[in-house]
């Protein structure tokens, strides 16, 4: 994790100061550090995370070629693109960082041209197409072995953003790699239930441009579908198993970019070098503040939880945040280049010209005209890796125009000319990629958390529902934005006349919550978790800050410490131990002993977070009184009361990891290793284009042909691990219909072509050869696929089509 220490001569005009004079923590020159030491944090941090992988039964050829791929086929042609398109080097993690992410961009165009072009077999070759340009071209050639890095790191700064990139791989290990198999073999494996979904667009994208409905055969996909066409470019350059992909390797891997591409551009826009971990830790190891355990899907209160958690068990989430908070980073610089720009303006002469050539701010030189490439780069990129992102980076943006258009009275073109990217990227994904299609998202405001305060009979006096309704909102900014009570001293430090960086970041961290407050839907929790890097970027920004103004002793930084992590221990060990009797207490105190209320979930984290606040003004009166005798603990309270708020939301990642032990998270589901296997031998012996035609529509129905009706219309198995298209298997996730669902989680209602339904059942409980002949030459099919638990085939289909496979649960059959 560490960065180059070399200073070039004609670099040394860049200062490290900030504006106002201070030099950055970490800034200051130190000695050279030699460069095995500089680069063994991040060598610790990726065999850390080999050993886990092989512990988690992943093969040493995987890893090896994983890693080859994500060198190869990421990190070098989009080092060499970034170098070339910043303006002045400033350390090589950042190269490395934002790097990585531009190779995510570039892999995108490759697989766009190698899939429409059919020439996958040539995958591996692509990044030939940067890596030659730059070998052959004088201009381009010297971004090979760049000169002048500005910025070292130091040790503990490197140390500590490997530590969170170990943490979060630990915790990925505890809860996600060494839970569910590579490929389910028993008939009583688990998976997250998502998965073969997952696996069956990934395998989809290897095939077609865009993206196709694998379970319902030729629909089109019109969802933020580029993380499955990423995985697709990982199969077919790395040749690695998507299964592998998957459940292995691609979760960590990224996590660890998302972290570290965190830690540069914290460290960036802020100035400060320890505002970089602070914030890599604040967004990936510091969840919701909660009171409850075990905090499963049901006691979720206010939609998806921490990023954390999301990591696993949403792909596109996964592959979008370094993209986001790349995008965060440049558009931020631009940003800081118009702020430096009016500094400029009013010092003039030569400190003026510096400024604006970028000597100021922080220490780090800006991008320069390439700035608005990248942040085109990074916009179309995130545009359909998670629908969440732009909206809530272009709210950002507006509201940092706004507040300069007041300022200065002039129009802030460099905004201007931001946010026609912007605009234009959300343009194309709305338009091209999403057909306009909503999902059933919907404004209706407040509509997420109206239950909570909802009183249909109209009971409650009007004065105490006021104070549920209050209540409920405290309750929502309790549960996510804890972790951002660091921008709180920044802003009254300020009194809000604030740099353009610092309002786009506070517009995008208020866009996203508010968001989910005014569109109602469950997928709009996302728009909080895309806000988050905002905010914590500017949470950091602010401790940092207070910090500082503390001036601690080196004694009192170490006390300061060890008390963080008694206060995170001491309440995890509570919240595991005591949150069920806590959470009656606090109902019994509420005259709601049966917990019925429309409130009762959000009491115990109400009831917890009043029960600190009181110890804490308790401490405060305690403080104030000592430090009247020891003028040393004055002015000092304050940064041990934000500290203890920032880590309120630390028990959750614990939490996580005990609950992955003891009880199965809701959103996992059986999945008989019979059927995988089953699906993979179709794999092996079928051609990518063939279709499939199943009776398997429904998920953990053993027979609901003589049973109970379907109302879980989710089987994604055959088309995930065939890696094939089928007819109709399961259509909950179709756009169609989940527009129908109004914003619901998945739809279970009848398919919405009745004759292909019936002609589907046909092919495997009353076959004639017109019918399969229709479904050969009209649709494509290739192979009956009976899953007999749901029932069993006529004997007449063994008549008409050889049986090919056939392992007593599923039989295969072949049209001729």
């Amino acid at each position: 994790m560490g960065t180059t220490d070399s200073v070039a001569p004609e670099r040394s005009a860049f200062s490290d100061r900030r504006p106002g004079g201070s030099t950055p923590p970490g800034e200051a020159e130190r000695p050279a550090v030699r460069p095995f030491w500089r680069f063994l944090p991040g060598i610790t941090a990726y065999l850390f995370l080999v050993v886990l992988l092989l512990l988690a039964d992943t093969s040493v050829g995987d890893v090896a070629r994983y890693t080859g791929y994500a060198l190869w086929g990421v990190l070098l042609p989009g080092t060499l693109v970034f170098r070339a398109l910043r303006w002045r080097p400033y350390s090589l993690l950042e190269d490395l960082a934002y790097g990585a992410v531009t190779g995510l961009v570039l892999e995108l165009v490759a697989w766009f041209l190698l899939v429409s072009l059919g020439a996958q077999s040539v995958a591996v070759a692509w990044p030939l197409a940067v890596v030659i340009p730059f070998a052959a071209v004088p201009r381009l050639r010297r971004h090979w072995h760049p000169r002048g890095y500005q910025a070292s790191s130091s040790l503990g700064w490197s140390w500590s953003v490997a530590g969170t990139v170990m943490l979060s791989s630990a915790y990925f290990h505890q809860v996600f790699l060494s839970r569910y198999p590579v490929l389910p073999t028993g008939e009583t494996s688990r998976i997250f239930g998502d998965m073969p979904y997952m696996l069956s667009l990934a395998a989809n994208a290897k095939q077609h441009v865009p993206l196709t409905v694998p379970q319902a055969a030729g629909e089109p996909l019109y969802y933020h579908w580029f993380s499955f066409a990423h995985m697709a470019m990982t199969d077919m350059v790395g040749h690695i198993d998507l299964p592998v992909v998957e459940s292995r390797l691609m979760v960590p891997a990224l996590a660890a970019l998302s972290m570290v591409i965190t830690a540069v551009v914290a460290r960036r826009l802020t100035g400060r070098a320890w505002a970089g971990p602070l914030a890599a830790v604040l967004v990936f190891a510091v969840g919701e503040f909660t009171a409850t355990y075990p905090n499963n899907v049901n006691t979720w209160t206010f939609g998806a939880p921490a990023v954390r958690l999301m990591f696993w068990s949403s792909l596109s989430l996964t592959y979008s945040q370094p993209l986001l908070i790349a995008l965060m980073g440049v558009v931020g610089d631009a940003l800081r280049r118009s702020g430096i720009k009016a500094k400029a303006g009013k010092s003039g002469g030569e400190d003026g010209k510096a400024a604006e050539a970028g000597r100021s701010g922080g220490g780090a030189p800006l991008f320069g005209p390439g700035v608005f490439v990248l942040t085109a780069l990074f916009a179309l990129a995130s545009s359909a890796a998670k629908a969440s992102t732009l909206p809530v980076t272009l709210a950002g943006l507006a509201v940092a125009g706004f507040m300069m258009l007041i300022g200065t009275r002039r129009v802030p073109w460099t905004v201007v000319g931001l946010g026609a990217i912007l605009t234009g990227a959300q343009v194309f994904a709305t338009a091209v990629i999403f057909n306009f299609e909503s999902y059933g998202l919907e404004i209706a405001p407040f509509g997420n958390i109206q239950s909570y305060w909802a009183d249909p009979g109209h009971a409650r006096p009007a004065a105490f529902q006021a104070l549920v309704v209050a209540a409920t909102l405290a309750a929502f900014l309790l549960n996510h934005h804890v972790k951002l009570l660091g921008m709180i001293p920044l802003l009254r430090h300020r009194r809000f006349p604030l740099e353009p960086v610092q309002w786009f970041l506070l517009g995008a961290a208020v866009a996203g919550p508010a968001a989910y407050l005014t569109v109602n839907g469950y997928n709009s929790s996302y728009f909080t978790i895309a806000a988050l890097p905002f905010g914590v970027v500017l949470s950091a920004w602010g401790y940092c800050e207070s910090f500082e103004r503390a001036a601690l002793p080196r004694r009192a930084k170490a006390a300061l410490a060890v008390a963080a992590l008694a206060f995170i221990a001491l309440l995890t060990f509570a919240i595991y131990r005591y949150s069920d009797a806590w959470a009656k207490f606090v109902q019994r105190l509420c005259g709601d002993s049966e917990a019925t209320a429309s409130y009762s979930l959000l009491l115990a984290a109400l009831g917890a977070a009043a029960a600190l606040a009181l110890i804490a003004l308790v401490c405060g009166a305690l403080w104030w009184l000592v430090g009247r005798a020891r003028p040393a603990l004055r002015g000092r309270g304050g940064i041990v009361l934000l500290t203890a708020a920032l880590a309120a939301g630390s028990p959750g990642l614990a939490h996580d990891a005990l609950q992955s032990r003891e009880e199965a998270w809701v959103g996992s589901w059986v999945l008989p290793g019979s059927q995988v296997e089953a699906a993979r031998w179709i794999r092996a012996h079928s051609e990518p284009s063939d279709v499939l035609v199943t009776n398997s529509h429904c998920w953990e129905f053993d027979d609901y042909a003589n049973g109970p009706a379907c109302n879980n219309v989710r089987s994604q198995w055959l088309s995930g691990y065939s890696e094939r298209s089928v007819l109709i298997e399961g259509w909950a996730y179709a756009p169609r219909a989940v527009a129908l669902t109004r914003g619901g989680t998945a739809y279970d209602g009848p398919f919405w072509d009745q004759e292909l339904f019936a002609l589907n059942e046909d092919a495997v409980y009353r076959p004639t050869e017109a019918k399969l002949r229709t479904l050969h030459d009209l649709y494509h099919v290739r192979y009956v696929v009976v899953h007999r638990p749901t029932g069993h085939e006529s004997p007449r289909l063994r008549e008409l089509a050889p049986q090919v496979f056939d392992n007593g649960r599923i039989a295969v059959y072949r049209l001729p």
